[in-house]
């Protein structure tokens, strides 16, 4: 049973990587429903949580069924990572994470996220900053390094391991390929052959179904995987690398109707999470994985993206339904 501090998390941990815009309560919850162990919230800025700012705070709340999750914050400036943490652990998670692997422009420019890589002495100073302001334990999620000729992750995660970081979660690539080339796990391999190196290390970056999951988990002694994109409108992936896993053999991929389902069920709890038209405006993004591969859906796509009131949606679900039950 992998462990962080005393909190168990699963025996080999599927966990639903944090994603900004993308991983709030309805689809954290959707995800656990079919097999994430673990969860993050969506990244948060230290300056916003200490300012209050109610968006951000927002981003910020949990529910029980979430458990075990992490509130992910980020930023520059030891004393106010000190601060965000000090607020955050009023909200009770199970885990506070610090990244240090957001490749966006307006954050690396500031020495956040994966900025901070560029500067280790400090990114190392900020963690231990939080460790010690704060009784719940705390996690990192970084990158290989800033770039090719700057890989540190084998030095940075024993450096990270002692000033206190209870688990840590690699992106295989650098923050300068952002999301582009391949992610290389053998530099999280490489992390991996320390043994001086205790804590539960989870690998990140290309694992998009099952074989793929089961070849790193083969591969690398990792103590769990982290799954971001892929999920995206695919929360079947948990399940799907958790039945590989224990039977070797592939689910079959969710009916058409299976995944209208779904997908009208994260639209229901989003609406309840934000408003009707913000969720419907907001929910066009899943369309295209939800319902990837399908022919002709073109056309039910474009009606979906005009209409803003969830009966309207449910009603181009039904012409859907009936579309495809004619045709196969």
């Amino acid at each position: 049973m992998v462990k962080i501090s005393s909190i168990e998390i699963g025996d080999f941990p599927l966990i639903l990587a944090p994603m900004e815009e993308i991983s709030d309560p309805p689809f954290r919850m959707i995800c656990k429903n079919f097999g994430a162990d673990m969860v993050y919230s969506e990244f948060i800025s230290s300056e916003a949580i200490i300012r209050k700012i109610p968006k951000s705070l927002r981003k910020a709340v949990i529910f029980t069924e979430e458990r075990p999750i992490a509130i992910q914050i980020y930023g520059y400036n030891e004393k106010s990572m000190k601060e965000a943490a000090e607020h955050v652990e009023q909200l009770n998670p199970d885990f506070i994470d610090l990244n240090f692997g957001c490749p966006v422009k307006k954050v690396i420019t500031k020495g956040a996220g994966a900025g901070a890589l560029k500067d280790i002495p400090n990114l190392v100073k900020m963690a231990e900053s939080v460790v010690r302001s704060t009784k719940i334990p705390v996690t990192v999620k970084t990158r290989l390094g800033w770039d090719n000729d700057s890989i540190c992750i084998p030095e940075l995660a024993e450096m990270l391991q002692d000033v206190g970081i209870q688990a840590l979660a690699i992106h295989a690539r650098t923050a300068k390929q952002k999301y582009q080339g391949k992610a290389d796990w053998s530099w999280i391999g490489k992390t991996l052959e320390n043994p001086r190196l205790k804590i539960p290390v989870f690998g990140n970056g290309d694992v998009i179904n099952a074989e793929i999951a089961l070849e790193m988990k083969n591969k690398y002694p990792v103590s769990g995987i982290m799954v971001g994109r892929a999920a995206v409108g695919n929360p079947w992936l948990f399940s799907q690398i958790k039945h590989y896993f224990e039977k070797n053999e592939l689910l079959p991929f969710p009916s058409i109707n299976e995944r209208i389902d779904v997908c009208y069920g994260h639209l229901l709890k989003s609406a309840q999470w934000k408003n009707e038209q913000y969720a419907v405006r907001e929910h066009r993004k899943y369309y295209k994985n939800y319902f990837k591969g399908l022919a002709d859906f073109r056309i039910f796509k474009m009606k979906l993206m005009e209409v803003y009131g969830i009966e309207e949606v449910k009603s181009i679900f039904d012409e859907i339904k009936a579309f495809y039950s004619l045709i196969h």
